[in-house]
Order: structure tokens, then sequence, then C-alpha cells
């Protein structure tokens, strides 16, 4: 057996050989109970997606490598092996993912396991308070699937206006008209009603779906929207702002994971190999013609390389791809030549730039019913079973969130359908699981969480996320050292800018509101009113109040951004070109979350999905043109 890997309070996973197997033992009865349904009813077959052959085996030479088997490296490979002529190897770092990561409810429990890179920021005075160390914890995929296997499945495009954004600086062929194809071709939209119009697309590998199982709230939270004045909209359509039900990755009441979507309908393909548990360390680049002609990885403690005859694409996401980039000699020259690391390319951009969104966590209201997800109420073991059986119930939930709504402050145009702040609105919150889980997920230190929300433990009650969504504070990765094994230094800078504190404040009265609506009164809803520690200072419900909050329980949604970022040659701060080539080095493509130039207003993981879909057919057209102009 392999090491075993702890998780919050007292529940360990330990890994076998068989990939496909995962064990759970827990001093608690949901794990045991849970593990013994799924094994008892066959989930391996209930489910029919099987997993893609771990290739133990590789050629010396490849067309295409790609690196992270994520949320776009995996839509990539994909569509790079529809030509039966073009070989692809993807390196993953992490493994398989599982039958219990499949679950929705158990997102968080897969934090800080062997799933995830475990990665945490350096220390910060302006965010992220209330934390350990005052470090935020940055939870990212280590698994196949990559943090699409770890993610709470919301399917948010963004804003038409993001995309013309990134076309108005520099980037042409990037519009809201030009990706709508894209997000489209991957699609498989089960909702009948939306399918039909001309914003979504069926047939796609992805699956798209409304939630299977909602609390009372979820529709609560409409009526609130409607009596605030809002619309109930298509967050992903004509409209996004106003307030609608999610829209989840999911099938059949489980995650649908870019592995699930694009990795396992093609595992038969004979010019695909896997290596999972594959940690490329640099990419090898020939000095005198700068051209990219293949990677350095680690697997089972062993260095080997591996060449490609066309090109390496880096898929490793917005943390991980900025660091490869710099162990390769392409980054700042400065940092670079510090750490010893010869210079291939002079740039700036690499590492810098770096956006997320930022909610302020900890707003929550008690309700007078039964109708929240309390932890130790509705995992039991009937709801084991329904999941189990026919995966129905409220394991289904995507951790108690239901409903999405997209507002504009006072410091945006409210005449112009581009909102500033998105509110997550949930059946839970923080204390809901007695703080056995997210408290730990998040790092929250354990005076802080006592003094504020041990007496909800297990208590009925709903959450308000307000989330800002076009920050501009910008935040930057640097290298600890050389050493590619080290994790890399994440500098958030989250609320350094006074814009993002101003708007985020106003986004905390706004959220407010909706749980004093009449809607949410029925449910006998009563906020949360306890001062935080850090700012009894100042006076509750006081601007002063609420941006001293906002700094306390910072959440990160998890979306970083634009560490790479594309833009025209005539930015010196540009990574890639419009083509997501890298600019002063042939036969090197970034295709991931890091090419923003700006983060989208929403969730990241369908524009990161989108971008896949368009990278790989920017590389299909540049090698088919150059392959047929030499007749091969």
């Amino acid at each position: 057996m392999a090491a075993v890997h702890v998780l919050p309070e007292g529940v360990t996973i330990t890994s076998l050989k068989t990939a496909s197997t995962v064990l759970i033992s827990t001093t608690s009865f949901f794990f045991p109970t849970f593990l013994a349904a799924l094994l008892y009813f066959r989930y391996d077959l209930y489910d029919p997606e099987t997993q893609v052959f771990d290739q133990q085996t590789l050629l010396p030479e490849y067309d295409f490598i790609v690196v992270g088997g994520g949320s776009a490296g995996n839509v990539v490979v994909n569509r790079l092996t529809e030509n039966n002529n073009w070989t692809v190897l993807l390196l993953e770092a992490g493994g398989y993912e599982t039958e219990l990561t499949d679950v929705p409810i158990l997102s968080f429990f897969f934090h800080k396991t062997r799933f995830d890179w475990n990665y945490r920021t350096q220390p910060s005075q302006t965010a992220c308070l209330a934390m350990k160390d005052k470090r935020c914890v940055w939870t990212r995929g280590k698994v196949l699937g990559g943090s699409s296997t770890l993610n709470t499945m919301l399917y948010v495009r963004g804003n038409r206006r993001d995309f013309d954004q990134w076309a108005a600086d520099g980037n042409p062929g990037w519009s809201y008209e030009d990706v709508l194809p894209y997000f489209k071709k991957s699609m498989d939209q089960r909702n009948p009603y939306l399918a039909k119009n001309k914003y979504h697309a069926t047939g796609g590998y992805l699956t798209v779906q409304d939630a299977p199982w909602h609390s009372p709230l979820g529709v609560g939270f409409l009526q609130a929207g409607e009596e605030m004045g809002y619309d109930i909209v298509d967050y992903n359509g004509e409209q996004q702002t106003g307030f609608s039900l999610y829209q989840y990755t999911m099938r059949r009441g489980t995650r649908c994971s870019t592995a699930k979507a694009f990795l396992s309908p093609i595992k038969a393909r004979k010019n695909l190999h896997v290596s999972l548990n594959s940690q490329v360390t640099r990419v090898l680049i020939n000095p005198q013609s700068r051209r990219a002609y293949g990677v350095e990885y680690l697997r089972n403690g062993v260095k080997s390389r591996v060449h490609a005859k066309k090109e390496v694409v880096l898929s490793g996401g917005a943390l991980n791809t900025p660091q490869l980039l710099m162990l390769s000699g392409i980054g700042p020259r400065d940092h670079l030549t510090d750490l010893g690391i010869p210079v291939i390319q002079d740039s700036p951009g690499v590492g810098q730039n770096l956006q997320d969104h930022i909610g302020a966590g900890g707003i929550l209201f008690t309700v007078d019913y039964p109708i929240s997800f309390v932890t130790n109420r509705i995992m039991t073991s009937a709801s084991i079973i329904n999941y189990a059986t026919q995966g129905k119930g409220p394991l289904t939930s995507s951790t108690g969130l239901e409903t999405v709504a997209f507002i504009t402050t006072k410091y945006g145009n409210i005449t112009d359908d581009w909102p500033d702040i998105g509110f997550m609105l949930t059946s839970t919150s923080t204390p809901s699981d007695g703080g056995k889980v997210v408290r730990i997920a998040q790092d929250l230190t354990d005076e802080f969480y006592e003094e504020v929300f041990s007496e909800l433990n297990y208590k009925d009650m709903f959450g308000i996320l307000p989330m800002i969504l076009r920050p501009k504070s910008r935040g930057f990765v640097k290298l600890r050292s050389a050493n590619p094994l080290e994790h890399p230094l994440f500098y958030h800078n989250y609320l350094t800018h006074p814009d993002d504190v101003r708007t985020l404040r106003e986004g905390v009265k706004a959220g407010i509101a909706i749980g004093e609506t009449e809607a949410m009164k029925r449910f006998g809803a009563k906020f949360h009113a306890k001062p935080v520690p850090g700012c009894r200072q100042f006076e509750l419900f006081t601007d002063e109040y609420w941006e001293c909050f906002i700094r306390q329980y910072t959440c990160t949604i998890y979306h970083y951004s634009g560490t790479a970022k594309m833009g025209p040659s005539s930015d010196p701060m540009a990574v890639v070109d419009p083509s997501l080539l890298v600019y002063g080095v042939t036969g090197l493509r970034v295709i991931d979350a890091s090419i923003m130039p700006r983060v989208t207003s929403g969730n990241t993981n369908a524009p990161t999905i989108m971008i896949g879909e368009k990278g790989a057919d920017m590389i299909k057209a540049n090698w088919t043109d150059r392959e047929l102009e030499r007749g091969t």
C-alpha cells in the first residue's frame, strides 16, 4: 500500500495500487458507510466512464507534448489526437481521480490531500488575516482532471465584455463572438429550454446541467432577487445581471471533470499516451535556435526526457505554468540570474499580473426551519443509499451552492450589463459542518472560528458570499529556488487597490440586503451580526467596519489567472501572442488560465475549457497548413 494521506478531523485516504480504488477510514459514521454502499452497488460499473491507461513505457519522441491534464490540457489532448497522424503525450503530475472525488458534496474533503498541490500564499497584512499565519490556502488540483476534479463544478462563462476587452487590448480573434463557438463546441447542455437558444449547444463532450437537488432556499434566493428588482436570467446567455440557479458540470448526479469529459471517451486512441505521476521539471530549449524540443520530468523519483517533434504545450495552470517557464529560462532576467538559471528569454511578464476572485466569508443568516444543508442531518444512511443506487438526493449538491447573482454596485455603470459583484448563495455556511471540514480546508485559526462561529455549529442557516468580479489588485509568482520540487512563492496582494476595497465593501452591504428581504424573512432569516476579531474598534455596519471585515475572512474563489498574459508584441509584459505562442521561443505554447489578460467576470473553469478548445484549433490550423504546404 501507498502512503496514508490525512484529511480533516481524522479522515484518511489510503491509496491502493489499484488506481481506481480508494479506501476511506474515519471515526465518524459517514465515510465507512458511504464506501460500503459504493462498493456494494459496484459504483465503478454503475458509472460507464472508465479511466485512461497510464502508459509505463514512453516513446522517445511525440509530435506534441501536453504538460498538465487539467481543465485546458485534457481538451487540447482530445482535439489534437483527432488527427490520426499525430502522436500526443500527456504528462500529469498527479494520479487518477476516484469514485469519491466524483461525489459533489465531498469537494472540500479533498483539499489538503494528495489530490491537491497544497499551496499557501506568503503572509500578508491586507487579507486572509483570520487564516493561520495570515496566509491564504490556494487549493489546486494535482490529479487527472486538475482543478475540475476538486472544484464546485460551477459552469460560468463570464461576460461578453470581458472577451471584447481582450480583443480591444490587442488580441484579435478573442472577442465574444469569436469565443462563443468554442464555449458551445464543448457543451452538452441537458436543460432542454436552454439547449434551444443560440448561447447553448448539445452533443459536446462536457455535460452541463441544472442541480439534481435543491433546498427550499434555492428558490427563495430567486424570489429575493425579484423582490430587489432583478431579473431571473440565464447568466450564460444574453444577460448576466440578475439572479439564477447555477449550471453545473455534472452528469447523472456525479462530477463531470475534464478527465471524464474529454479523456475517457478517447482512451482507445492509439496515438495518445498518458503518463501519470509525472512532474515536468523544465522545458528543453535549444539556446542557439531558441526552439523547444522536449521536456524533462520526474516519475517515481527517476528523471527522464522526452522529445517533441512539433510543439510543447504548457497547460499547468496560472500557478504552475509560470514556475515551469522560469525554471526553463523564460522570465524576468534579474530573478532568473539571481537563482542561477540561464536566461533563454527575458520575459518580465512571467509570473506577474496574477489575478484572482475573492469574497468576504462569514456572512450568514440563521433560519427557523430544518431546511438548510446541515452536514450531520443530510449525510445519513438513507441519503448514502439514495446516492449510491440512483445518483440522486442531497449528496448531489455542490457543497450547498444553490443560486448565483450578478449585480452592479454604485462604483460600476448600472446602465451597462457588466456587473462588478457576484454572489454565491448557499444553503449552508462555515459552521454547518460543525467546524470539521471547511474551517480546516480554509485554515481559519481556532481562535477566530471559536469566537465567531462555534455557537452556530450544526445550526440551520444560509450563507452569502459576495465576490469581486474584476479586481484591480495584482499579485505575482516567484521561484523560491531553482529546485523544481520546491513550491513557488505566491504573493496575492489582495485588496491593495482601493477600488477593490470599496467595491467589495458595497458587495457585502448588498449581500446583507438579500438576506433582509421578505422572501428570506419567511424562513426566519436573522443576520449573524457578531463583530469579528480585529474589527471591534469600529462600529458595526459602518464602512470602516466592513473594510476591516473583508480583510479578515477573505475567501479565494480559486480563480488564479493572468500570469503568462496574452498580448500584442508591443506589450512588454505579454508572455504569449494571440496564438498563445511564447514570445522569443519557437515550438512552445501556453494554453490555460494564465494567458488571460484580465480575469473573466465569473468562475474561470468554463473559460479555461474554452481556451483549450480555441488553442487546440489554432495548433491544428497551423500544423495542418504546414503539412499541406509540404505535401505530407
